[in-house]
């Protein structure tokens, strides 16, 4: 029965792999929007591109599928670590990242880069979404707020 845990390696694997992907494609679209700012400074491109809002949103859902990149890789270290075996890590000062112990650990580290990633994808949609009277102006400061709260909360209960 021991042995079944072995079937965890699939999870393991898979989302190293989902990981490993997610860090392509991201770095992928930086280095094509990279090609597109080039070409427009060089004039190659029409000058009607609006290559600065291109720009953000490629980098900023670049940085969104970075951080669920990280949290699958995180997700599967955690389930190495706690299923199949300890990692040995060769710099013991930066093992913190990776270092799990219980589940509760791994879903505390996974919530917070979840968070993080969702903010990203928040800031994303606002740099899309247009202004058109003051209740979208009030709503969005209240969306910031509860943002800041929100970490402040989650920062707080990571100290203790």
């Amino acid at each position: 029965m021991w042995n079944a845990r072995l079937f965890i390696i699939l999870a393991v694997i898979l989302s190293l792999v989902g990981s490993i992907l997610l860090f392509i494609v991201a770095s992928v679209d930086i280095l094509k929007v990279a090609k597109q700012t080039y070409l427009y400074y060089i004039g190659s491109l029409g000058a009607d591109a609006d290559i600065h809002h291109l720009l953000l949103n490629v980098i900023i859902m670049a940085v969104d599928l970075y951080l669920i990149a990280v949290v699958l890789l995180i997700f599967s270290f955690g389930l190495y670590e706690l299923f199949i075996a300890k990692i040995q890590i060769k710099d013991e000062n930066n093992s913190k990242v990776l270092e799990i112990h219980t589940l509760d650990q791994l879903k505390d580290k996974l919530a917070k880069v979840i968070v993080m990633a969702l903010i990203v994808a928040f800031f994303s949609k606002v740099l899309n979404m247009g202004m058109k009277n003051t209740q979208d102006m009030l709503f969005f400061a209240i969306s910031i707020l509860a943002l800041a709260v929100g970490l402040y909360f989650l920062h707080k209960d990571s100290k203790h």
